[in-house]
């Protein structure tokens, strides 16, 4: 019984130590010790035989339990990730996180994760953990190419124990020379899918040959759903952001929007109110100074200043003011902003900005809107200026107009009108006549009622041409001054012929008739684009007018050498008078005049110093022949 009974009992402590150490969670060897034990113990063939089968049996169920609480290890780690995923929002984060933890998992030397780009149709490398190789870490994978362009291809997991030498895939010289570089050899890939669309692969990899068992090809694309899901929420919450901030934006910029319309609205107003209530140019032009924070000029379309504010006097630059116009916005030349006013495609002036190098956008459509508000302004100045110069006109018309025989002339009453227009005709006035070639007289009679208005006086057509109405004693300079001037505005000959002065509205019509002849005078002498009266005509002159002054004549012409003979007692005016008479020879002239030759030499030689080197010329002889037979015929009338 004894012999029976000791090999029983080894073989129930043998099974009775193998539950003790799967209790106690003891290790594959020390379950496998057991049976070693026991054999040494002199267990016989039977119970031994019992042991290894009880041994074998304990190291499945110790495999089985590992391999259960590995999982559950696994299970608990991919419940962990999912939390931990959760909790991310910015996607750079939870991509980190994914390819950190799927290192963690799979215990590899590497891991890394390649996102699709679907505009270019190929993967990206995105994120890397334990990477060294800068060439790999910028790889781009073609659909279907390497390990991982076959899983974005099939959306299937694919895994290779040495990737140099698996000829399976797809390989190319730039994804084999980063896998080199890297050192690569096991490499595991799982898709990362949404729904049924693959928008990346995930990996996981070691530098030595490695069999990648199933269940950690299961295991990493278990993280791989758990991670696209991440991913596409941390993808749509930044979307969201983004489309926030967008929103936030496009809200900002309605708001800005809807300020600057309103305070151009505003500005608007404010100048239309200001031209409407009778605001002048000199009070807009304050007015958009202040708005715009800057010097403000205004011209009109010849470039004469109009209204300055703020800046010195300012030339219009051409270039810029046709940029402005044929754009139909402000344009910056050498740091002046420069604003065509236009009434349609007509210019009527232009607004010129200083101050303000850096306009804003905002502050540009305001000096584009104002130079609209100067546009009413100016049309309206036009408006009324139309007005007036038709009053003027009429006015003017009536001052020339001799009525039919036996008609009454109420010059008292047209005496009254020309007060009301600010004009006094108890003054000196002259009446000047213009004309130029007949393209442009419409021109010349608008810058003639803009001077006249300016002079205080009036304008007007008759008989084609221009008619002027101006306060002055001296005719002839202003109608000299003023030809040139519209001579340079009109870019063609103006010429101008005058009258006057004279006072009341009696004599106009007189007055004008003189100045009209005075033209025709000037076009038949040749003398296009002068200004003159018939006191610059010389004896033309004297012919020309109406009332002639012979006297003023004679004084102008002769006056040195009659003063001359007054003071000193001398017969300079008798020399002469023998002189023409007598063809200009010296020798019949000494005989006329009882004197020695010398003697009117001498005299000559007198008047030459009195009257100038060239008083014997043609012209001026002939002008002082007149003189000289005039003088006599004054003489002759005027008693002793």
């Amino acid at each position: 019984m004894t012999t029976v009974n000791e090999p029983a009992g080894a073989a129930t402590a043998a099974l009775r130590e193998l539950l003790d150490l799967l209790t106690a969670d003891a290790s594959a060897e020390q379950l496998a010790k057991t049976a070693d034990r026991a054999r040494a113990a002199g267990a016989n063939a039977q119970e031994q035989r019992a042991i290894d089968d009880a041994t074998r049996v304990a190291l499945d169920i110790h495999r089985t339990l590992a391999q259960r609480r590995r999982r559950e290890a696994e299970l608990a780690a991919l419940f962990d990730t999912a939390s931990d995923l959760a909790a991310l929002r910015d996607l750079d984060s939870v991509l980190r996180a994914i390819v950190q933890r799927a290192r963690t998992l799979l215990g590899t030397d590497i891991a890394y994760l390649t996102l699709i780009d679907f505009g270019v149709g190929d993967t990206v490398m995105r994120v890397t953990v334990g990477s060294v190789s800068a060439k790999f870490q910028q790889l781009r994978l073609a659909m279907g190419e390497g390990l991982g362009g076959l899983v974005a291809q099939t959306a299937r997991p694919y895994a290779s124990t040495d990737y140099r030498t698996d000829f399976r895939f797809t390989h190319t010289g730039s994804i084999d020379e980063g896998v080199d570089e890297e050192g690569l050899r096991g490499i595991l890939g799982v898709p990362l899918r949404v729904g049924s669309q693959v928008i990346g692969v995930l990996f996981a990899s070691d530098r030595t040959p490695r069999e990648f068992t199933p269940d950690a090809i299961a295991l990493l694309a278990s993280l791989a759903d758990h991670a696209a899901v991440a991913i596409d929420g941390a993808r749509l919450l930044e979307e969201t952001r983004s489309a926030l901030v967008e929103l936030n934006a496009a809200n900002e910029k309605a708001r800005a929007h809807s300020e600057a319309m309103a305070r151009a609205a505003d500005t608007h107003d404010r100048l239309t109110d200001l031209v409407l209530t009778g605001g002048d140019v000199d009070d807009v032009a304050r007015e958009i100074a202040a708005l715009l924070d800057g010097g403000l000029a205004l011209h009109d379309a010849d470039g004469t200043e109009l209204a300055r504010v703020g800046t010195a006097p300012l030339t219009p630059p051409e270039q810029g003011i046709e940029a402005s116009r044929t754009g139909g916005r402000a344009v910056p030349v050498d740091g002046t902003w420069v604003c065509a006013v236009l009434a349609g495609p007509e210019l009527l002036g232009s607004l010129l900005l200083t101050g303000r190098a850096g306009l804003t956008a905002d502050d540009r459509r305001l000096f584009e809107r104002a130079a609209l508000v100067t546009a009413l302004l100016l049309l309206l100045r036009r408006s009324v200026a139309e007005a007036e110069d038709r009053v003027r006109g009429e006015l003017l018309d009536d001052l020339l107009t001799v009525p039919p025989s036996g008609g009454f002339r109420d010059t008292g009453s047209m005496a009254l009108r020309a007060r009301k227009l600010g004009i006094n005709l108890t003054q000196h006035h002259a009446i000047l006549v213009a004309n130029c070639a007949p393209d442009l007289r419409s021109r010349l009679l608008a810058e003639a009622a803009r001077r006249a208005r300016t002079l205080g006086g009036l304008a007007g057509t008759r008989n084609g041409h221009t008619v002027l109405l101006a306060p002055t004693a001296d005719p002839g300079s202003l109608a000299h001054d003023l030809a040139q001037e519209l001579t340079r505005g009109l870019g063609t000959p103006v010429t101008i012929g005058a009258a006057g002065p004279t006072t009341g509205a009696e004599r106009l019509p007189d007055i004008y008739d003189e100045a009209h002849r005075c033209l025709g005078a000037l076009e038949t002498l040749g003398r296009a684009g002068e200004g003159a009266s018939p006191a610059e005509l010389g004896f033309l002159g004297v012919l020309l007018g109406e009332r002639a002054d012979i006297a003023g004549y004679v004084d102008r012409v002769l006056g040195p050498v009659i003063g001359y003979d007054a003071q000193r007692g001398t017969e300079l005016v008798r020399t002469l008078d023998a002189y023409y008479d007598h063809g200009a020879s010296l020798a019949r002239s000494k005989d006329a005049l009882h004197v020695h030759v010398n003697t009117v030499v001498q005299r000559l030689d007198r008047v030459t110093q009195l009257l100038g080197p060239d008083w014997n010329t043609p012209s001026r002889a002939l002008e002082i022949q007149v003189a000289l037979r005039l003088h006599r015929l004054v003489q002759r009338r005027t008693p002793r």
